[in-house]
C-alpha cells in the first residue's frame, strides 16, 4: 500500500535526478484538466510540491497521487 511518506520520497527523488515529468491532473477546484503532459517539479514542500507545466504552476498535494486526482506516469513506471 502506498503512503504519504513514501510518495514524497519518490517525489523528492525524481526532483532531485530529473524534475521533468508527465501527469495527468483532473481536479475540480480549479478545473484543471491536463493529460499526459510534460510537467517540471519546481519545488518540494513537506506537504506539498510545485510543478509547472503549459507556462502555469500549480500546487499538489502528496494525498492528490495518492487518492489518484493526480497521476504521475514516472511513478506509475516503478510501482509507487
Amino acid at each position: 500500500m502506498k503512503t504519504v511518506d513514501r510518495i514524497r520520497a519518490e517525489i523528492v527523488k525524481l526532483y532531485r535526478t530529473d524534475p521533468n515529468i508527465h501527469i495527468d491532473v483532473s481536479m475540480n477546484r480549479p478545473r484543471v484538466r491536463i493529460s499526459n503532459q510534460e510537467a517540471r517539479i519546481k519545488s518540494v514542500y513537506p506537504h506539498i510540491f510545485n510543478i509547472e507545466t503549459q507556462g502555469k504552476c500549480y500546487s499538489v498535494q502528496y494525498t492528490d497521487i495518492l487518492t489518484k486526482s493526480v497521476r504521475i506516469i514516472e511513478l506509475e513506471e516503478h510501482n509507487v
